[in-house]
Parts: structure tokens; C-alpha cells; sequence
């Protein structure tokens, strides 16, 4: 029988009599493949979950632990998603989180992982901004962050960029690598150890899937080649997977993502921004906007350098990329309490003989 403490598993709570524990390693369309002490098995959602899912964000996702009532001459079900100790979420703003409901505004991307693999590839679209969008949802999400720096064969010297991404933020590790050859793939051991969970995030054609490949020592997933006019690959992940290393570390593939919405990001903007913050207590005023108020210590700070420029610019463009997410959820919630509004009035409507009454 297999260990399912191979991939991660403790258990957490007593299992209720008939169900069996499982992680979902892949979800493709509606059904789930979930490795168990029984093998790989697949699975389907409790009726329950599509009723709820107004109001639910728990869908099962890649990397979740569960609870199945196992069939062996079928599909199981799936009936139970255990609680998660990390998930990396993004706003989707099409309001079609996660493809199964219409008003749930978080998307959860992956689970019960320890690292989040945060790529970026060395040509000529490395951007610090978005490197530092991705770590303040990676902050928010539990998991312990990673810079990697992909692609290094295509520059002739790195070193300036990757001391740029170390200033910006010196607390993350940073690691330069090319797939290809396996420059840097050694500094990668530590994050890989057996049980260990490591998501990898990042835009279409930064290289997760050549990573990957160089990871699991086998082609387990097709790359594209790169554009010559904008120098990114092609998208290639097409759905969420969890991938078992030699090491016996999990690696979760995600499809590339072209916008990153930060979502409920309070807490991971603040850890990422410590440095900017701390100025505000030494404001005069409480209430401080930090734009021409008197005795504001942001504005002294960025007037003698104790506070650099491009931090806080970044500081703002992550409060009002929150701001523009929490309106968009607003609006969408008022949205539909007004259809529902609409369409009670319209079924009372006819009711009546279309008279209102």
C-alpha cells in the first residue's frame, strides 16, 4: 500500500468510518486524480460543493488533502476538503474564480505547499515590479518565498540583475539558473527535500516547464520555443499538476498567468513593506495621506534618500492594485444582489398576471 505520508500527509483529525484520505495531484475539467494508500484513483465533487459554491472558496484545488468514499470499479467521490496550512490565491476578475461559480472573486491557484517558487526569466522581459507583485501574494499565502531567476544562458552577465532584485528585496533568496544546462539547479536542493512542497509561479513562458523537466530528470512536460520579437516563450502548462522529484520533494505546475490580481493582500503587503511602513508612526497627524500634509516622515524620508523612491512607488501601485480588487468585489456582490432583486420582482411579476401588486 502506498505512504501517504510520502506526499505530505499527516493526519490532522480522526477519519470518519468509510472515507479514505487522499491529495489531489491533477484536476482536468471536473474530474480530480487523487493519490491515496490505495493508489491513484479518480474522483468527483459531492453535489454538495456546486449548491454552495456561492459562498464557498474551498473548492478542491491541486495540493489539497481530502477525503474520498472510495469506489474501486469507478470514480470516487470526493467529499471533504481537509483545512489547508497554506494556499497562494489571485483575484480573478473575469468573476469566474476557479471556473465553477460567478461570484467568488478569489482564485486559488495551489496548496499545503512549504515554498513558493516565484519565476522570472532574465530577458528582456525581467520587470522588479511584478517579481515583487508575485511575493506579496507569496507572503500572503503561508508558503516561504523564492526568487529564481531564470533563462541565465540568455545574457551575457546577470550579475547586475540579480543585485538589483537582491536590493529590492533583501530578505528573499535569489537564485539564477538555466534549466538547460543546470547552472544553479544545486542551490535548489535545500527547498527540495523529501515531503516538501514547492508551487511555481510566474507569467507564460518564464520557464517553469523547462525547470520542471530539469527537476524530474524527464520530459514530463512539452516547452515551447521563445519568440525572437519579445523574447517570452509560449504558453505551455494548460492545467494545475502535482509532480513527485527523485528527491521526493512535490513540485506544483501552474499555467502561466498573464495579470496577477493581489487579492485580500493586507498582510503580505505589509511583510513585504516593513521598510516603508515604519515611518508612518512618526507622521504628526494620525491621519496622514503622505502627500503634502506638514511634519510627514514619509515625505522628509523620501526628501533625504532614508527612504527610496521606487520603494515606496511600489508601495502605492500594490495599495491601489488592492484598492481596485476590493471595489471590483463590491461592485460584483451589489451586482448580483440587484439580478437577484430583478429577478424575484420579475417571477412575482408574472405571478400577478404582470401586475405588481
Amino acid at each position: 500500500m502506498m505512504d501517504l505520508k510520502t506526499y505530505g500527509y499527516s493526519e490532522i483529525e480522526a477519519i470518519p468510518d468509510g472515507l479514505l484520505p487522499g491529495r489531489v495531484t491533477e484536476l482536468r475539467r471536473e474530474r480530480f486524480t487523487v493519490m491515496t494508500e490505495r493508489g491513484e484513483v479518480t474522483a468527483v465533487l459531492k453535489g454538495a460543493f456546486y449548491h454552495s459554491a456561492e459562498t464557498r472558496v474551498d473548492f478542491p484545488c491541486v495540493g489539497d488533502f481530502v477525503l474520498l468514499r472510495y469506489n474501486e470499479s469507478g470514480d470516487s467521490l470526493l467529499v471533504t476538503v481537509l483545512p489547508r496550512r497554506s494556499k497562494f490565491s489571485r483575484a480573478d476578475y473575469s468573476g469566474h474564480a476557479a471556473g465553477y461559480t460567478k461570484t467568488v472573486l478569489e482564485q486559488v491557484v495551489a496548496t499545503n505547499f512549504d515554498y513558493v517558487f516565484i519565476l522570472s526569466s532574465l530577458n528582456w522581459d525581467f520587470n522588479v515590479a511584478r517579481i515583487m507583485r508575485y511575493l506579496t501574494q507569496a507572503r500572503q499565502s503561508g508558503g516561504q518565498p523564492v526568487v529564481i531567476l531564470t533563462k541565465a544562458d540568455l545574457v551575457e552577465d546577470y550579475n547586475r540583475t540579480l543585485a538589483e532584485v537582491k536590493q529590492s528585496i533583501p530578505d528573499v533568496p535569489v537564485h539564477a539558473i538555466c534549466s538547460h544546462t543546470g547552472q544553479g539547479l544545486n542551490e535548489l536542493d535545500p527547498y527540495l527535500m523529501p515531503g516538501k512542497t514547492v508551487v511555481f509561479l510566474g507569467m507564460s513562458g518564464v520557464g517553469k516547464s523547462s525547470l520542471l523537466n530539469a527537476l524530474i530528470e524527464q520530459d514530463v512536460m512539452k516547452v515551447q520555443a521563445i519568440r525572437e520579437v519579445d523574447s517570452r516563450g509560449r504558453h505551455t502548462t494548460t492545467h494545475r499538476q502535482l509532480f513527485m522529484l527523485p528527491s521526493e520533494a512535490m513540485v506544483i505546475d501552474t499555467p502561466g498567468m498573464r495579470e496577477l490580481g493581489l487579492f485580500d493582500a493586507d498582510e503580505g503587503i505589509h511583510a513585504s513593506f516593513t521598510d516603508v511602513e515604519k515611518w508612518f508612526p512618526q507622521c504628526r497627524f494620525t491621519d496622514c495621506r503622505h502627500q503634502a500634509e506638514p511634519g510627514c516622515a514619509v515625505l522628509a524620508a523620501l526628501a533625504d534618500g532614508s527612504l527610496p523612491r521606487e520603494r515606496w512607488e511600489h508601495y502605492i501601485a500594490q495599495q491601489h492594485e488592492k484598492k481596485f480588487v476590493q471595489d471590483k468585489t463590491g461592485y460584483l456582490i451589489d451586482k448580483q444582489a440587484r439580478n437577484k432583486s430583478i429577478a424575484r420582482w420579475s417571477k412575482q411579476t408574472k405571478k400577478n398576471g404582470g401586475v405588481k401588486k
